[in-house]
Formats: C-alpha cells, sequence, structure tokens
C-alpha cells in the first residue's frame, strides 16, 4: 500500500476528511472489499476459489454452503468450510481494519456494522464490532450448544462431532438460506435507536436491506455519507462522498490528514 493507490481527486478525501471533523458519531459499514486488501480470495469473481464452476459434488457453492445442504449433509458444507478457510489462513487484517481500530478512541460514538467473517476488525483491536453473518473461527455444537474458539480448522474433522454431545459442530457464520442472529440484529436495532453524524459504506454491494437501510436513514437525516469502493453499488446514490481508491490505503489517508486537526 501507497500513496500512489490514491486516484481519487485531493478535494474529494479533503470533503471527507472536513465531514468527519464535524462529527461525533461513525457508523462505519464493511464488506468483502475491505478484507480483499488482505489477500482474501472470494467466492466468485476475478480471484473466486470457485468462479462460475459448480463444486465437485455438482452444487453451487452457494448451494454447498447453504443452511439445508448442512442440515442433511454436513460433510459437504464443511468440506468447503475446510477449503475456504485454507485458503483465507495466511492471511490477516491490514492497514484498513487498524485505522478503524485507531479510529474508534477519536470519536465519542464508533461502530462497526461488518458482513465479513473472518474476524479482522476484532484481531486489529476494534471493541465496538456487529458480526452480522458471524465468525468463521467460533465454534458452535449443534446439540448442547458447547462453544469455543479455534485459530484455524487444521485439527478438526469433516464433519467434526462435539466431544461433549457427539452431534456435530459447526462454525457460527450465517449459512445460505439461514436467518440473521438474533443478538447481532437486536445489536444493530439498538445501535440505530441514535443517529450517526457519519455513515461510512466500504467494500461492500449493499445488496442486502440491512445493510443499506442505515445508510439510506443517515442520508435521508441530513448526515454526512460516504462510500469507499470502485463500483458503483446500491449505496452509491446515497452518499454525499464517492471515493474509489483501494479502501486500506483510503482509509490511511483519511486517518492522516484526520489527525492533523
Amino acid at each position: 500500500m501507497t500513496l500512489s493507490d490514491i486516484h481519487d481527486p485531493p478535494e474529494k478525501i479533503q470533503a471527507v476528511v472536513e465531514g468527519l471533523r464535524q462529527s461525533k458519531s461513525v457508523m462505519v459499514i464493511t464488506g468483502a472489499g475491505l478484507s480483499a486488501d488482505s489477500g482474501l480470495p472470494t467466492y466468485r469473481g476475478l480471484g473466486g476459489l470457485y468462479n462460475d464452476k459448480t463444486t465437485e459434488d455438482g452444487l453451487a457453492i452457494e448451494e454447498a454452503l447453504s443452511g439445508p445442504v448442512f442440515a442433511e449433509k454436513p460433510n459437504i458444507t464443511w468440506k468447503y468450510l475446510h477449503q475456504i478457510e485454507a485458503a483465507c489462513r495466511c492471511a490477516r487484517f491490514n492497514r484498513g481494519h487498524q485505522v478503524l481500530a485507531e479510529m474508534e478512541h477519536h470519536f465519542d460514538r464508533f461502530l462497526i456494522l461488518t458482513q465479513n467473517i473472518d474476524g479482522f476488525h476484532t484481531q486489529a483491536g476494534s471493541a465496538n464490532v456487529i458480526e452480522i453473518h458471524g465468525n468463521l473461527y467460533t465454534i458452535v455444537c449443534t446439540g448442547c450448544q458447547h462453544q469455543f474458539s479455534v485459530d484455524d480448522y487444521g485439527e478438526l474433522a469433516t464433519p467434526p462431532l462435539c466431544e461433549r454431545c457427539g452431534a456435530t459442530l459447526r462454525p457460527q457464520v450465517v449459512l445460505f438460506e439461514e436467518r440473521l442472529p438474533e443478538k447481532a440484529i437486536q445489536q444493530l436495532d439498538q445501535a440505530m435507536q441514535r443517529s450517526f453524524d457519519s455513515v461510512i459504506t466500504i467494500g461492500t454491494s449493499s445488496h442486502f436491506p440491512y445493510i443499506l437501510q442505515p445508510l439510506i436513514l443517515a442520508h435521508q437525516n441530513g448526515d454526512f455519507t460516504v462510500e469507499i469502493n470502485p463500483t458503483q453499488t446500491k449505496a452509491s446514490e446515497w452518499v454525499d462522498e464517492k471515493l474509489s481508491s483501494p479502501a486500506a490505503a483510503t482509509l490511511d489517508r483519511i486517518w492522516s490528514q484526520l489527525q492533523e486537526s
């Protein structure tokens, strides 16, 4: 990451800095684009693990990683969970995650709502994080609800079974066709009872309503809104400032200039 990675005009960066200088509360919404700077592969697309192909079991990856398939054939779901975790194992949080952790101490209220399941925000030091889709490294028993954390999946079988009750284990993540975790929804609802002076969306297509809605509400309320994403998304029409440079480099530049005030 270098300053040459920034291709947005300086005045647009400065506009974001000025908006944040006037803010006491900030909400940041993050998606895969932030962790892409850590080298994490996506399921599909450029550099994706599966692209437009079906898996070797004849299923689309979204089907293999779905709640119904896990319920019937957990060995198949765990097979691809192992593949994804192995591909991500050497990655770590990047400067963008670090900047957000440092920013948390600068504002009176600071909240991260993330779709990512890699745990990088908490690893980088952020305390106020809602992992709306869960965490890949938190393992829970489907029988007795025993829960524990792992550093990687190296010692987990396919599928792993609970040593306490013998039931199948699973990562505490939202599989396709599953409902969002009630606790995370409650945390988000409680946070949204008070508005934020600024809402920033980073590296997400904002496809899900619960990801886009906080930004729309902020825009309609006259609060400052920003998108950091190289492509046009559903969020783009709802922001005051749109930045298209890489997320980590952009956040580092914004934070550097903000601290100068």
